[in-house]
């Protein structure tokens, strides 16, 4: 027999799975209200500024319009109604057998990786992703998903967040961004190490074309009014 002290005691188990529930918790509900200063992203990122993420914040209201529509008819149309999961797309990527890693991955997966997570497609990571996808779901509000995801995605080498996209690209704040200019920097996020919204490829712009298409067809400000309340 083990000794008394290596013995299983289901009261062990039950310890380990408050600890897990309280650092998910502590982990995201403050990012509810509290700007995240910067990401894991950013960290392990040679070429991004050493200067922290608030200093060039963001309020969602302070952007044009067209810019949280244009990344939400880009990347995840159904974002007003989902819990952090597409499962439609999931289930098409899985049929087709390829990689449509951005097509299946919402808002909020993609947020949950960016702030706390590192690249990789290994099924511990998507894992430990999905977890922290539910939390965040959970703990925030469509809004401030989408403003903290705009605030700390990359728009290229070493460029995140609106505020530093919109100065970068097209030399102006996010609140005097275009439609056009919206859906160009919306059009590199699939790779924006290799795509540039300022001097945007044959695929980007006509990717951008097809994203105000998108916005046109979802109703633009009145599809956004079903998120930002």
């Amino acid at each position: 027999m083990l000794p008394f002290r290596l013995r299983f005691r289901p009261i062990w188990l039950l310890y380990a799975l408050a600890a897990v529930f309280l650092v998910s918790l502590l982990l995201t509900a403050p990012l509810q209200w509290i700007n995240p200063p910067t990401t894991a992203f950013i960290l392990q990122d040679g070429q991004a500024g050493d200067e922290p993420l608030r200093a060039r914040w963001v309020p969602l209201e302070r952007m044009a319009g067209v810019v949280p529509m244009a990344v939400v008819a880009s990347e995840d149309q159904k974002f007003p109604n989902h819990f952090g999961f597409d499962f439609e797309a999931i289930a098409q990527a899985l049929a087709e057998n390829r990689d449509r890693t951005r097509g299946a991955s919402t808002l909020t997966q993609q947020l949950a990786k960016n702030l706390y997570l590192w690249p990789g497609r290994s099924l511990f990571r998507k894992g430990i992703e999905a977890w922290l996808t539910l939390w965040i779901e959970l703990t925030w509000s469509k809004e401030r998903i989408l403003e903290v995801y705009l605030n700390v995605v990359e728009f290229g080498p070493g460029v995140y967040g609106i505020f530093e996209a919109s100065d970068y690209h097209f030399g102006k704040t996010p609140d005097r961004l275009t439609e056009r200019e919206a859906a160009l920097l919306a059009a590199v996020l699939p790779n924006p190490k290799r795509m540039s919204a300022g001097e945007p490829s044959s695929y980007v712009y006509r990717r951008a074309l097809d994203i105000e298409h998108a916005i046109g067809y979802l109703g633009g400000s009145q599809y956004l009014a079903s998120v930002i309340k």
